[in-house]
């Protein structure tokens, strides 16, 4: 266990003509946040991933909310991405993998991971809504493309089934998160990879 003066924590501050965001993690936290973006339905979803990957989160957020969405959710995704690769430094002693499968009523997800320093994002999902409390469900992927892109990792999202369009969104915020929590626990002292740098 990391003592408290190991803790991999990291901020990051991107200011754009679109939006400004400023975000604190903390990986070796216990999943409380502090978390504002301006939208609703995203705040949720971004408190589900913090509480459900251990990692402490504070963002705050001014974006161009008055055009659309996107431009915030993925400056979001860019943000926390970035933020959690420079909080896992080296990577030295993580797992490396996450895996996890959630059920969330109706709705089942799986997800799997690989913060391999290679960015590649499998979205095999549909939804039956174009919308959920306002939020452009299209939006979920794009979240997780900047996420996979920033982080440098593999991911992996696949909806096994599912109709509840809110369940579905919610089911990979929460299993993404399980996957990572895996992913970036400490399990030993080594880089694990052959190559000795991931």
């Amino acid at each position: 266990m990391c003592q408290e003066d190991e803790l991999r924590k990291a901020h990051i501050k991107r200011v754009t003509s679109e939006t400004e965001i400023s975000v604190d993690i903390n990986l070796d936290g216990n999943g409380s946040y502090e978390i504002e973006t301006g939208i609703g339905f995203f705040n949720h979803m971004l408190e589900l991933f913090s509480k459900h990957s251990g990692i402490d989160i504070k963002l705050k957020m001014k974006g161009d909310i008055h055009i659309d969405f996107h431009h915030t959710v993925e400056d979001v995704g860019i943000v926390l991405g970035q933020a959690i690769l420079q909080g896992l430094g080296d990577k030295k002693g993580i797992n490396r993998y996450g895996f996890f499968m959630l059920p969330m009523d109706e709705t089942l997800i799986e997800c799997a991971v690989d913060l391999s320093g290679r960015s590649f994002l499998n979205y095999d999902v549909k939804f039956f809504a174009d919308k959920v409390g306002g939020f452009d469900i299209e939006l979920v992927e794009e979240f997780l493309k900047a996420f996979s892109d920033n982080l440098k990792a593999n991911v992996h999202v696949i909806k096994r089934y599912g109709k509840n369009s809110h369940h579905i969104a919610e089911g990979i915020f929460k299993c993404l998160a399980k996957s990572i929590k895996t992913a970036i626990r400490v399990v030993d002292d080594s880089i694990p990879s052959t190559k000795g740098v991931i």
